[in-house]
């Protein structure tokens, strides 16, 4: 493996006969989108990766979807809490792309729209945000999760606080990341499901990505975990396994 430094927020990277070259960046910022532009166009890629799974790209793509959802058969489904989990983080970015006059998710708009305006194939990278969530709800005990409940409110709840300087700090932090700093202190179990695993998800998806030149556009935050786990043999079917249920919420 090689890494070269072209800036702060890009690392290139190779895997066999393959090129890879990372993109880091804020997903409310308007920088991140002008970089996205920038590179792929300059290095005109065979495949464009991007830290989206299929129900997250189709939310960024139809952003009203949201509006046709059957309420009471996610209820009956026991998934509210994924519900609830997207519209908490879906309200807290477009919060702060509003309060900064920025489209949420444009840098990953952008990336898809550069790769398919120059021919590349488009690959979503990142692991189901269902699988996601559902892994974390399953470990945690009820007051975990009543605990964890309160702390994304009062997290969103300070959204109008938040400054362009503070946009700025949060590239080196997912957003997701950023909600549960606070609560993954008490729980550290939340960091390995929300951050390390996804780091060795997107590792392993960008690595074999079809293409010999690459383009991957990721949360600024997992940079250093994807350079850490490049060249590790992941087990990808077990971070796609559910843990048992625990009976409680």
């Amino acid at each position: 493996m090689s890494i070269i430094n072209n800036s702060n927020m890009v690392r290139h990277l190779t895997f066999k006969d393959k090129e890879v070259i990372l993109v880091g960046t804020a997903h409310v910022s308007k920088e991140s989108v002008q970089l996205v532009a920038d590179v792929i166009s300059q290095q005109r890629p065979d495949t464009v990766c991007v830290e989206l799974c299929e129900s997250r790209y189709q939310s960024i793509r139809h952003q009203d979807q949201w509006q046709n959802t059957d309420i009471v058969k996610v209820i009956r489904d026991k998934k509210s809490f994924l519900l609830l989990s997207n519209l908490l983080l879906a309200s807290f970015q477009k919060r702060i792309a509003k309060k900064l006059d920025i489209r949420p998710g444009q840098e990953m708009i952008e990336a898809i729209e550069s790769g398919e305006a120059i021919g590349a194939e488009i690959h979503l990278a990142d692991r189901d945000i269902r699988t996601t969530l559902s892994r974390t709800w399953r470990i945690m005990r009820f007051w975990d999760k009543i605990k964890l409940t309160f702390q994304i409110l009062l997290s969103i709840g300070e959204v109008n606080e938040i400054s362009a300087e503070d946009v700025e700090k949060m590239k080196q932090e997912d957003v997701l990341q950023t909600l549960l700093s606070e609560v993954g202190k008490s729980l550290p179990v939340l960091r390995n499901i929300l951050i390390d695993e996804r780091d060795q998800y997107l590792s392993h998806k960008i690595k074999t990505a079809p293409g010999n030149k690459i383009v991957a556009v990721v949360g600024a935050g997992h940079i250093s975990g994807i350079q850490k786990y490049w060249n590790a043999d992941t087990d990808i079917k077990s971070l796609e396994q559910l843990p048992p249920k625990t009976g409680t919420v």
